[in-house]
């Protein structure tokens, strides 16, 4: 005997919030079928087409970052997919390597290169298409910035960081009491 799904129909009347991951942008929709997992609703479709390309492809030229291992947050480029769980890379800066595809993360530059390009015509190819300018003002990038310049820190810097803060927070208080007074007035 197969017992009613309760559980989908009281979805069904509920809206359902997706928020992307990359920019933070929240959809809502109403669901009119059970969707399969991974599989977007016409709102999210059209979130998608309007704001960024959310398939990022392995593909051949795909630049990405490497988040794990000895190479990490290091940019390298993809020049051939090995088989479904490795690709080799390369980089400007490291030697020819494959890694697990867990290990990297696919931005959204990707460069114009054949399979497998000699050192030189890669590093002409990241020049051409400004990869490390690109990179450094998306905001992934300017946020990796960010957090290397704050480790890199000593604790003199942290404390005068925290000294600048407070007094920041004085000066917007005093002006926030400020127009309290006048408007109160």
């Amino acid at each position: 005997m197969e017992r009613p799904n309760f559980q989908a129909a009281w979805l069904r009347s509920f809206p359902l919030i997706i928020r992307c991951s990359r920019c933070s942008i929240s959809s809502r929709t109403k669901m009119q079928e059970q969707p399969q997992r991974g599989q977007l609703q016409p709102d999210q479709q059209s979130h998608e087409a309007a704001m960024h390309d959310w398939n990022l492809y392995v593909e051949i030229g795909r630049v990405a970052l490497v988040n794990y291992g000895k190479d990490y947050g290091k940019l390298v480029v993809i020049v051939d997919v090995l088989d479904q769980n490795r690709a080799l890379i390369n980089a400007p800066d490291m030697a020819r390597s494959q890694m697990n595809f867990k290990r990297l993360s696919l931005t959204d530059i990707k460069i114009d290169i054949n399979r497998v390009p000699r050192k030189k015509s890669l590093i002409e190819a990241m020049e051409k298409a400004d990869v490390k300018n690109k990179w450094e003002n998306s905001s992934w990038g300017k946020k990796l910035i960010v957090q290397k310049r704050r480790a890199a820190l000593n604790d003199f810097d942290r404390f005068k960081l925290m000294l600048a803060k407070i007094k920041k927070g004085g000066l917007i208080r005093q002006e926030l009491a400020k127009l309290k007074k006048e408007n109160a007035a």
